[in-house]
C-alpha cells in the first residue's frame, strides 16, 4: 500500500501530465473566434468548421488533432484551426460553409474545400499540396522521372514567361486541389518525347502524353 504522501506526489505528476497534455493540444489546433477573419490573412490556415451536435464532427475530432500535431512537427507552414459554425454563423456563411464538418484550406483571398476522405494522411497530403506554390518547378531529369513514377497524370508547362503560362498559373491555382501542376525546360524531356512548338502544356498519362491547345486553359 502506497503511503499517503507518495500517492499524493502520483497525483500531482498525473495532474501536470493532463495539463501538459491540454495545453500541447491547444497549441497545435487554435480554437477560433469571430476575429478570426481580420487575423488570417498572413497565414495558411486549415480549418474544420464544425457543429458541437453533429456527430461526424465528433469523430473527426481526434483525426484533427492528428493532424495538426503531424503538421506542426514536420515544420508545415500550415497553421490548423477549428471553429464552431453554430456560434460564429456569420463567419461560417462568409466562407460559404454549407454543412457540417466542413473542412478548408485558407490561403490568401482563395478558399480551397476539402471533399476527400477525412482520414490524416489524405488531409495532410491535401494541405501540404494545396498550401505551396500552385505550380512547382521540375529542375532535373530525375525529379521529372520521379514525379513520372509518382503521379498517375502529370501536367507539366515548357516554355518562358508567356500569356500561356499565366492562363496554366490560374488555372493550377484554381484546380490544385484536384492534383499537381508542374513547370519544367525541355532538358528533362526523354528522347521520345518532341514538342512540336514552345511554350506548351503536356498532359502525361499512361505512358502516352498529349499537348493541350492554349483555347482550352481560357
Amino acid at each position: 500500500m502506497f503511503p499517503f504522501g507518495a500517492m499524493a506526489k502520483v497525483k500531482a505528476t498525473l495532474v501536470c501530465a493532463g495539463l501538459f497534455l491540454c495545453s500541447t493540444v491547444l497549441a497545435i489546433v487554435e480554437e477560433l473566434d469571430d476575429t478570426f477573419k481580420d487575423t488570417r490573412v498572413d497565414d495558411v490556415w486549415l480549418v474544420d468548421f464544425y457543429a458541437p451536435w453533429c456527430g461526424y464532427c465528433k469523430k473527426l475530432e481526434p483525426v484533427w488533432y492528428d493532424v495538426g500535431a503531424e503538421l506542426k512537427s514536420s515544420g508545415s507552414p500550415v497553421r490548423v484551426g477549428k471553429m464552431d459554425g453554430t456560434a460564429y454563423s456569420g463567419m461560417s456563411s462568409e466562407f460559404g460553409v454549407r454543412g457540417y464538418p466542413t473542412i478548408k484550406l485558407l490561403k490568401g483571398d482563395l478558399a480551397y474545400n476539402y471533399k476527400g476522405p477525412r482520414t490524416k494522411d489524405d488531409i495532410i497530403e491535401f494541405a501540404n499540396r494545396v498550401a505551396g506554390p500552385a505550380v512547382r518547378a521540375l529542375p532535373s531529369k530525375q525529379m521529372f522521372d520521379h514525379m513520372m513514377k509518382r503521379h498517375d497524370v502529370l501536367f507539366v508547362y515548357f516554355g518562358g514567361e508567356s500569356p500561356l503560362k499565366e492562363k496554366y498559373i490560374d488555372m493550377a491555382a484554381e484546380l490544385i486541389v484536384y492534383t499537381y501542376f508542374f513547370s519544367a525546360s525541355e532538358d528533362v524531356l526523354p528522347e521520345s518525347v518532341t514538342l512540336p512548338e514552345l511554350p506548351s502544356v503536356v498532359v502525361f498519362k499512361d505512358g502516352a502524353y498529349f499537348t493541350y491547345d492554349g483555347k482550352y486553359l481560357s
